[in-house]
């Protein structure tokens, strides 16, 4: 009896399939609305099993895994077009999504980049370049937060501060009670001191520590033995900014008596008095030129010297009869003051005034962009690079995205000493300016002198 009852079912399935058959070959040659009538009214005719079973069956069918299934080149393009937040978020789908998405190095070389991050093209790792961008993202956010800096102070003279200049991790400070340190930043250590004259502008190198000095001379000290090697005489006012170069052994000197002048820096003999100022010369700097225009050319040595109201271009060597290349200032009628910070780099002169900062081509002397916001109304330059301007006021330190122009971070000051001159407070480290690349975000980021004598150190904070 029960084998009867297995040959039934067995014909009854052969019949199934045959007019599965038939209904398989109709419903291919229907048209797609035809199709969908059918399905349609297939629907409409089904239980509750048949539905459980078209909806379990119906997502493994429309599930596609597009990024196992396209050519990688193809998955790349597409990954583009995603930012990388959701890039991030793709990551944790599978492990086959992650080792893709980690593999695509433009996208996240681009996302770097996007942030403000400097690129080295030559690395091709892209797992490298994923992670850059996730310390990126917290560095970021951190400034966002106001919480990237640390605060540090360095303690040894017993009188005023007005001199600073920062290298290469070490700070160089002149103070009024006739002496010069030099500080290792990392450590607070003091390195080397030396008694010297009254400092209203210090610069240095390994061997050697120029002052320009409040008794209207410059002096040339030797860091090992704290001797005095050349003596420079001729202003008839402070001296309030220096610079040198040795390759073109050449020292040049501003100062109040509203003159700059050019001394051989060995023989320590006058080469030059520049005149043209009508104001304390506050400023003087040296840069080898970056750019041709119809006055130099790339290698030319240029000096710049400010004063409260305009910048003059100086060609530098030899000559004694020099004249000025250029005159530039923000306002006709001298009503509007330069701050004394000055930015230049051979190729653009970045200034700040009441108006806003200034930045001028150094090819054609033209005004490039004038910043103006609120917000920097009362702001002064500290530094100036591609990507990040360095500014501050009485009471926060600031920066600035200079693609969108807005204010992106700040960090409260102390009561700080106030210096007219600009002489009392410096930026450290500056390559981050032109853009972060997860190792420049370290050291110092700004000093200044306080009332007490110490210094006041802003640094970066180690990354978390």
């Amino acid at each position: 009896m029960e084998t009867g009852k297995f040959f039934h079912n067995l014909m009854e399935r052969k019949d199934f399939e045959t007019w599965l058959d038939n209904i398989s070959v109709t419903f291919l040659s229907l048209t797609d609305l035809q199709k969908n009538e059918t399905l349609d009214h297939l629907i409409s005719l089904s239980g509750a099993v048949q539905l459980r079973h078209l909806s379990n069956n119906l997502e493994t069918l429309l599930k596609r895994d597009f990024l196992k299934l396209l050519p990688l080149e193809l998955s790349f393009y597409l990954l583009k077009w995603l930012d990388p937040q959701t890039l991030l978020t793709c990551c944790l789908v599978s492990k086959q999504w992650n080792k893709v998405i980690s593999a695509c190095t433009e996208v996240w070389q681009t996302a770097c980049k996007n942030l403000g991050w400097q690129i080295d093209d030559s690395v091709q790792d892209a797992l490298h370049w994923k992670k850059v961008y996730l310390k990126a993202i917290l560095r970021m956010k951190q400034l966002e937060d106001h919480e990237a800096f640390e605060t540090s102070s360095l303690i040894g003279h017993s009188a005023r501060v007005y001199a600073l200049y920062y290298k290469d991790g070490l700070l160089c400070t002149g103070s009024d009670d006739l002496s010069a340190k030099l500080w290792d930043v990392s450590t607070g250590q003091c390195v080397y001191g030396i008694q010297t004259h009254t400092c209203a502008a210090v610069k240095f190198d390994e061997q050697k520590l120029v002052t320009g000095s409040f008794d209207n001379t410059v002096a040339c000290w030797e860091w090992s033995s704290g001797a005095r090697t050349q003596h420079f005489r001729g202003h008839t006012g402070a001296v309030f900014s220096v610079d040198y170069n040795d390759e073109l052994d050449i020292l040049v000197s501003g100062s109040a008596d509203f003159t700059v002048k050019v001394w051989a820096l060995s023989a320590g003999t006058c080469l030059n008095t520049l005149t043209g100022h009508t104001e304390w010369v506050t400023k003087v700097v040296l840069q080898k030129c970056k750019v041709k225009s119809l006055l130099h050319s790339p290698g030319d040595y240029i000096l710049l010297s400010a004063d409260k109201y305009e910048i003059k271009i100086w060609p530098i060597g030899r000559e004694i009869n020099c004249k000025c290349l250029k005159t530039l200032s923000v306002s006709e009628d001298r009503s509007i003051c330069l701050q004394p910070r000055l930015h230049f780099d051979g190729k653009y002169i970045v200034c700040s005034s009441a108006l806003g900062l200034y930045q001028w081509d150094f090819a054609s002397y033209d005004i490039l962009r004038v910043i103006k916001t609120p917000e920097i109304a009362n702001l002064a330059l500290l530094g100036f690079g591609d990507v990040f301007a360095l500014l501050f006021d009485n009471r926060y330190l600031y920066i600035m995205d200079l693609r969108t122009e807005s204010l992106i971070s700040r960090w409260p000051l102390p009561e700080y000493r106030k210096s007219k001159r600009g002489s009392s407070f410096l930026a450290g480290e500056a390559s981050w300016l032109n853009g972060l690349d997860g190792h420049n975000d370290t050291g110092l980021v700004f000093a200044t002198s306080m009332p007490d004598h110490s210094i006041h150190l802003v640094l970066w904070k180690e990354h978390g």
